[in-house]
């Protein structure tokens, strides 16, 4: 699999930071973020298989233990034996399933609006609920209106007025993307058959390492009831609860997002 990464910032860096993003996203969600940090720090950033330019995985596997397989090869193919590691939403799951897996590699870990408790939504994007319904589904992936990402983006936003054609445009051209829209399908389709599989807060109670949960406090794909779950059952975190934000907090407002992440990186534990 070719796989769409940027590896930016400082080259010295013996301790990089890695973000992941969340379903339907890009390595673009980070650029804010990356360009407050890459002075002091290395940032390795890239496209989940289903999203972006890395594009659809040839065996149509999208669970957690893929991601997490997935993750773990980009690291050793880049020689990363330790990070800070971060995701938002699904990027923030895939996060957690990783420390709990390799431990010995993570350092820190940062949960920005990540997934994993039971959703709760009080609104959900309108590609999200269109991907489940069947025959709809497959009509979507042969077209797919402008409109239908845009309202999608709006959503996770509490201000949809920060929500610019140009943002619009990137998530719409990538949707577009051979692929992505049956990927999208299918990786809906198997999150659903996982999600109730896992007793998710016995298993998040074993995470040990230095945890910021990073919150949005208008998020209503993943409400902020889940970070207080985060902040209850990680017996090592820092919770962080950001005012008049939605689901996607270092893209509707990178500069009050990445305070905490910025003390955080550089607390001694």
């Amino acid at each position: 699999m070719q796989v769409h990464f940027r590896d930016q910032g400082l080259p010295t860096d013996s301790l990089p930071l890695v973000l992941i993003h969340g379903t339907a996203a890009s390595l673009h969600t980070w650029e804010p973020w990356v360009a407050e940090l890459k002075a002091t720090k290395r940032i390795i950033t890239f496209d989940l298989p289903a999203n972006g330019l890395t594009g659809p995985n040839a065996n149509h596997d999208y669970s957690q233990k893929a991601y997490v397989d997935f993750l773990d090869s980009l690291l050793i193919k880049l020689k990363i034996n330790r990070c800070i590691l971060g995701g938002n939403s699904l990027g923030g799951s895939v996060s957690w399933n990783y420390a709990i897996e390799h431990p010995e590699k993570i350092k820190k870990l940062i949960l920005i609006d990540a997934g994993g408790y039971p959703l709760n939504s009080t609104s959900v994007p309108i590609a999200f609920k269109l991907a489940k319904v069947p025959i709809l589904n497959n009509l979507l992936e042969k077209i797919t209106p402008r409109s239908m990402v845009e309202s999608s983006v709006k959503n996770v936003y509490f201000d949809p007025t920060k929500v610019s054609n140009v943002l619009i445009d990137r998530y719409y051209e990538l949707t577009l993307r051979e692929g992505n829209r049956k990927a999208f399908k299918e990786r809906l389709a198997s999150s659903k058959n996982t999600a109730s599989k896992n007793n998710t807060s016995q298993i998040i109670k074993t995470i040990k390492v230095p945890t910021l949960v990073l919150w949005g406090d208008q998020d209503q794909l993943i409400p902020i009831a889940s970070a207080y779950k985060f902040h209850e059952d990680l017996p090592n975190d820092t919770l962080v609860i950001l005012k008049n934000l939605g689901h996607v907090p270092m893209e509707e407002d990178p500069k009050a997002s990445i305070i905490a992440v910025k003390e955080f990186i550089e607390k001694i534990y």
